[in-house]
């Protein structure tokens, strides 16, 4: 009696069912992810913690750019919001290149100005500027100090502060008086610390007594160095025709209005005549300290994303290295290159995602102190936080494709032969 061969698929057709590769689903690959990261704990939280500072430090940087600027602005200095200058244009006609004497007044009229002075700096060649009431040949102690010409509201419109004596008022400067008024730096360096006794300075071979000595203003800090006389002094002893500048006070959003209507009050006939400094407006100065800071803290934030990138790729390529007899196994027992790749891939995706929580945290935590210390308010976006660990993943998956794909190239036997 004979005995009929099988077939190939007879073993099959009996019962016995043909070798097949194993199917791995998603959690077995979730899981093998998990034992390959806990596998080497040290390692894996140093990785982290590359991740973890550098989204730390973006998540940082933007809500401090965000603190920072609405800080700015809230500190928006107001006294250069409601400053205007007006001085002379250098392409004016002879007849318009001159500022009325009596411009303060004239401003006056003007809806919103709370006050408004005339400034001029004189030109006193080379006379120097002596706290010597005597004529000395030798010119001893003698310094190259500035002197301005001033009309009596000026004090009022840069909000000076009057250390000893007086200021300087509408008689002096009617008068032509030799009088003068000085900075506190001016004060500091003739040597004049009180006005006790009577003071007195000599501009040059000029003999001016000292009425009054400053201890600040708000505005025109050149003044703080300075030798203030009277306008009409000036014009009595250097020729003075016209003041140099006005400077006016305005009411707090008022500036560009009066800024507008100034050289039409100063001169009807050519307004073109006069350049008015008129400051930009908050909101403007505001978009544009955020724009600026949130650029300069993304470039420094994304600097750090970059390093923590890096550390997860070269931490993940090590690992495909020093697991090569391992691949090389999985694939004998039938797991398939795109099992490999999606292993390395949840790996290096797993620690980008864990970087991006712990690192929005200590971001968070940053900017919180920071503005415990300075007194600040701490602002920051929401979505910040809440999109860190998805940047996290991002930049894991991003950082571990290469060390992926390359594990996922490896031929069984090559790797079960290099792996032992």
């Amino acid at each position: 009696m004979s005995t009929a061969v099988d077939a190939p698929g007879a073993v099959a057709s009996a019962g016995v069912p043909a070798f097949e590769p194993p199917l791995i689903g998603t959690r077995d690959l979730v899981d093998e992810a998990v034992v390959g990261l806990l596998a080497r704990p040290m390692r894996t939280l140093l990785t982290v913690l590359g991740t973890v500072i550098g989204l730390g430090a973006l998540v940082a940087t933007l809500g401090l750019s965000q603190t920072a600027s609405n800080r700015i602005v809230g500190r928006f200095d107001a006294l250069s919001a409601t400053q205007v200058t007006v001085s002379v244009k250098p392409t004016a006609t002879e007849t318009a290149r001159s500022i009325p004497l009596d411009a303060p007044a004239r401003l006056h009229t003007i809806n919103g100005v709370v006050a408004a002075g005339n400034l001029s700096e004189i030109d006193v060649k080379d006379a120097l500027v002596s706290a010597s009431p005597v004529n000395d040949p030798q010119k001893r102690a003698r310094f190259k100090l500035s002197v301005f010409a001033a009309s009596p509201e000026l004090f009022d419109a840069t909000r000076a502060r009057l250390r000893y004596g007086r200021l300087l008022d509408a008689g002096h400067s009617g008068r032509g008086e030799k009088v003068a008024v000085l900075g506190p730096n001016a004060a500091n360096q003739l040597g004049i610390e009180d006005l006790d006794h009577a003071q007195a300075i000599r501009i040059g071979d000029e003999l001016f007594t000292v009425i009054g000595v400053l201890d600040g203003v708000e505005r025109k800090f050149d003044l703080l160095s300075a030798v203030i006389i009277p306008e009409g002094t000036a014009r009595e002893q250097y020729g003075l025709l016209s003041p140099t500048s006005v400077v006016i006070e305005t009411r707090l959003g008022a500036a560009k209005v009066v800024g507008q209507q100034a050289p039409f009050v100063l001169n009807p006939a050519d307004p073109n005549a006069y350049k008015m400094a008129i400051p930009e407006e908050p909101q403007r100065a505001k978009e544009g300290v955020k724009s600026d800071l949130n650029v300069l803290f993304l470039m420094l934030g994304g600097v750090s994303l970059i390093v923590g990138a890096i550390g997860i790729a070269n931490v993940t390529l090590v690992s495909v290295m020093e697991r090569v007899g391992e691949i090389g196994l999985r694939r004998a027992l039938g797991a398939t290159r795109r099992h490999i790749a999606l292993q390395f891939l949840m790996e290096s995706g797993a620690m980008g995602v864990l970087g991006g929580v712990l690192g929005a945290s200590v971001g968070l935590l940053v900017v919180v102190l920071v503005s415990l210390v300075q007194t600040w308010t701490p602002v920051i976006n929401p979505m910040i936080p809440l999109i860190s660990p998805l940047v996290g993943g991002l930049v894991g998956l991003l950082a571990g494709l290469y060390p992926a794909l390359r594990a996922a190239q490896l031929e069984p036997v090559e790797a079960l032969r290099a792996g032992t």
